[in-house]
């Protein structure tokens, strides 16, 4: 049987230690009371592995049941989802307003990180309804919020988002829903969406879906697309909920994994619905749920992450098998566990790197979606913002492409066992697999990089990062217990440097240059992110070692796995300024080209 602990202590080094969040409090709105910090963690680690944890490979196991149109979650979903719900983990950073808590969204990450490791599929549910709030409180009408927002945030009704047509996938100007316009300023909305995650489920009393559709007078492509708001089941005016709205779940898709999580084909037939945003503007509406959305996705790559690599150790630290080249490390007993073979210890050491690496990107972007939010100083606000949409796509990629490699190294590390149910690490690299593929392709976030981030503003979301890096570097380039670290730092920001202006100058002239080099691209630039989040914990490590801190094995150990990720991930980024600078013609096949 597989197990999960929280790692408290690593969320309390990523908030206080590095992100020193208490410097926010009384200047951020969501920051008065941060001793709300330690209890949020304590009570949402019991939740995630008293209740989620539990049902996660029963889940699996168990499937979904459709029956015409109904579909039925596993057995204790619902009640897992009930008790999310009245424990108030969903409402955590929304507006008082509508029924949140008005905590940062900084508190949030570690929480939704733990629901990712202990149940994917149950964490899928609440996740998307985050989105679909964040969409509407950005854009719809006060009377739309009103409507909506406050049994959602509540988690009486759940919510989606529906892109995805047969014919319409990354390519959403293919799409063919129409929405007509009526009299009384409703719209009713007919068409088929597929891949809806929770479009249809028994868990929560209404879903409200957040819908792309085509007006009468749209555009062509994706500039005709707008977005709409429409419950499954009709809102009465005393805000109870009536009969059916025109929505049907056709049939749910049998998948590789995240069984429990009910992937849906949606029809809708003249479903009533309302306008969020302006005609036509809809992509700009959506986008703010697909980032979010996208965030969240990387965050499931690092909760299964975390909880293959705490399986694995787990595993490795208890399987006997051969001796240490070195002389037998226990010579009382048959055989030396397996965690002193050197290979073993480099799958150790590249999962835990790029556990604990990723885990403070993805809570230092929400540090900065707090500072876009309710910082007072406007220059202050837009550098966040900057960070924030280069972040995103690393975030979507580097961090389920970890995911994935770091579930597959648990296999490894396994052997034979890995491959067996029971031992769970099947189930985290079926489950986690997906995550590559929804919410825009790894390759669409490649893309999305090289071809909108890289070029916009002269470069000045690039200069959101490595302008600090290299500040970093230069301010610890004489202190020698940094010496190993800087320097392959400074090579790595030199590689990633030298790429940014290769495929700016040729992608100016061929536009395939920049995205065949696209992938790795994204690849070096995260790695060298990542490099400067582990040379700043090592900075950290040691100024607390110094200090004479008594969790000398917690520091010293930060310190080991940034001197593995610097020099012996890192290093990646020569034979990727490689493959990049090689160009595009190596991309030919005559076969498929004729």
């Amino acid at each position: 049987m597989p197990i999960y602990e929280a790692p408290i202590r690593d969320f309390k080094f990523a908030l206080n230690e590095f992100l020193n969040i208490g410097q926010y409090q009384g200047k951020l709105a969501g920051y008065e009371d941060l001793t709300l910090v330690d209890p949020i963690l304590d009570e949402s680690a019991r939740f995630c592995q008293e209740i989620l944890f539990p049902i996660n490979q029963s889940g699996d196991e168990e499937g979904l049941k459709y029956d015409n149109g109904k579909v039925i979650l596993p057995k204790g979903f619902k009640e897992a989802y009930q008790s999310y719900c009245e424990m108030g983990w969903g409402s955590l950073t929304f507006s008082q307003e509508y029924g949140g808590q008005g905590l940062p969204n900084v508190l949030n990450m570690p929480v939704t990180e733990m629901i990712c490791s202990s149940n994917l599929s149950f964490g899928l549910l609440p996740g998307l309804t985050h989105g679909a709030i964040s969409a509407l409180n950005e854009y719809a009408s006060e009377e739309l919020k009103q409507k909506f927002m406050p049994k959602m945030v509540s988690g009486q009704w759940s919510g989606v988002m529906c892109l995805t047509e047969p014919q319409a996938g990354t390519d959403l100007g293919l799409m063919t829903t129409r929405a007509e316009p009526q009299a009384d300023g409703s719209y009713l909305i007919t068409g088929n969406k597929i891949f809806i995650s929770y479009g249809e489920h028994d868990a929560s009393e209404n879903i409200i879906h957040l819908i792309l559709a085509r007006l009468p007078d749209a555009p062509e492509g994706i500039k005709g697309i707008s977005l709409f708001v429409l419950p499954r089941n009709k809102v009465n005016d005393d805000g109870s909920v009536g009969e059916n709205n025109g929505v049907s779940c056709g049939s749910i898709e049998h998948k590789m994994g995240i069984h429990a999580s009910p992937t849906c084909v949606m029809n809708y037939d003249k479903a009533e619905g309302w306008l969020v945003g302006e005609p036509h503007k809809g992509m700009r509406a959506m986008f703010v749920l697909m980032n979010e959305a996208r965030i969240l996705v990387g965050l499931q790559g690092l909760g299964i992450a975390e909880v293959a690599y705490q399986n694995a150790l787990a595993y490795a630290k208890e399987r006997p098998q051969g001796r240490s080249l070195r002389g037998a490390k226990f010579p009382q007993k048959k055989a030396d566990p397996i965690t002193v073979h050197p290979d073993v210890r480099r799958m150790l050491l590249t999962q835990r790197s790029f556990t604990e690496g990723a885990r403070i990107l993805s809570i230092w972007a929400a540090l900065n979606m707090d500072i876009r939010h309710h910082h007072p100083d406007k220059e202050v606000k837009d550098n966040a913002d900057d960070w924030i949409q280069l972040m995103t796509p690393i975030i979507k990629a580097y961090m389920t492409d970890g995911g994935s490699e770091v579930a597959n190294l648990g296999m490894q590390i396994h052997g034979g066992y890995g491959f067996i149910k029971e031992y769970g690490m099947e189930q985290y690299v079926r489950d986690v697999r997906i995550t590559q593929i929804y919410e825009g392709t790894n390759g669409i976030q490649a893309l999305d990089l090289v071809g909108r981030k890289l070029s916009a503003h002269m470069g000045r979301y690039l200069r959101a990062f490595t302008h600090p890096c290299n500040d970093f570097i230069e301010e610890n380039r004489d202190n020698e217990a940094m010496a190993d670290l800087t320097k392959q730092l400074y090579a790595g920001l030199k590689s990633l440097q030298q790429a940014s202006l290769w495929i700016g100058q040729k992608g100016m002239s061929n536009p395939d240059e920049a995205a065949g080099a696209s992938v790795d691209y994204l690849r070096l630039f995260s790695i060298v992110v990542i490099g400067y989040i582990w040379a700043r914990s090592a900075k950290i490590a040691l100024d607390a070692l110094a200090a004479g801190s008594d969790e000398k094995v917690f520091y010293e150990t930060k310190i080991a796995t940034a001197k593995f990720f610097l020099n012996k991930v890192l290093p990646e980024h020569y034979s990727l300024l490689a493959k990049i600078t090689a160009g595009v013609k190596y991309l030919d096949i005559p076969d498929v080209d004729d």
